[in-house]
């Protein structure tokens, strides 16, 4: 069962709905760690003066901000502290806005929110009210020492919590090297010929289609070398070659759904199960 990771309070008005916070999501990664190649004994890294080569201990280390090259200001914890996010237990919501208001780029993480004992009713009738109006609550709030700025958002029965990417840490898209290329003219036959294939591969989403494959087979060659099988290295497969005529391109790939039917996008297959198979580690 998930355990809450924060709890405290929606403000919004003279509101206040005390509610926890959950993990929402749950990354699965491979764990790797660095061994000796001759022993393979793991390795220890240890702190470097790159000025006289000697090992730094822990309660030395100070932290530096490099303002120039090679020239850093040290910060003091005292200092960071005075300037760090004022601590509360509020989610503080400061205005209501439509979902399609918020770029996507800017969305981060997201979090579960759950009422607290006791807060059930005035939860609800917040998720109800801002379902009604299709609204989303835009606020901030802090979390492990940090500010974020937030959406609220109704999502089913639930309301989600997610993290927001400041404005200025958005890259526009004009700023992009090569930005130009995509101003490209394209004629009214290749639109329609694109549109007819875009619509030929539409499909209702289903995320349950989608598995990471990679991590499926990373897990496969761990369990076979486990078992001590030996391992062949297959040849990488050749580039694909550039399309010289885009037009033929889009007609061939509608003739080839069309010939077995706008079936929807291939279906991922997962990893058998092995009777003895490597966790993957999970990060919130």
């Amino acid at each position: 069962m998930a355990r809450s990771i924060w709890s405290g309070a929606i403000s919004f008005g003279l509101v206040n709905v005390p509610v926890k916070l959950y993990n929402a999501v749950q990354r699965k990664n491979v764990q790797f760690h660095q061994l000796h190649g001759e022993d393979r004994q793991r390795i220890q890294q240890k702190r470097v003066c790159s000025a006289d080569g000697q090992e730094v201990a822990f309660e030395d280390l100070v932290k530096g901000y490099e303002f120039s090259p090679g020239q850093y200001v040290v910060v003091e914890p005292e200092e960071l502290d005075a300037v760090a996010a004022r601590k509360t237990r509020l989610i503080e919501v400061e205005q209501f806005i439509d979902l399609d208001e918020v770029d996507p780029l800017m969305f981060e993480s997201s979090y579960y929110v759950a009422p607290a004992v006791g807060a059930g009713k005035p939860f609800r009738l917040m998720v109800d009210a801002m379902r009604e109006a299709g609204k989303v609550g835009i606020g901030r709030f802090v979390l492990r020492q940090k500010e974020h700025l937030v959406a609220l958002r109704v999502q089913g029965d639930a309301l989600v919590l997610v993290t927001l990417v400041y404005a200025d840490e958005v890259v526009p898209a004009a700023s992009l090297e090569d930005a130009g290329d995509g101003q490209a003219e394209v004629s009214e036959r290749e639109l329609a010929m694109a549109r007819q294939l875009i619509e030929m591969l539409s499909a209702p989403f289903d995320p349950t289609r989608y598995h990471d494959e990679y991590r499926a087979a990373v897990l496969a060659l761990i369990e076979r070398k486990v078992a001590g099988e030996e391992i062949s290295i297959a040849p990488p497969p050749s580039e694909p070659a550039a399309v010289p005529d885009l037009m033929a391109a889009l007609q061939a790939s509608v003739e080839a759904l069309s010939g077995h039917g706008a079936a929807a996008p291939k279906k991922a297959t997962r990893a058998k199960p092995a009777a003895r198979k490597p966790k993957a580690t999970q990060k919130s």
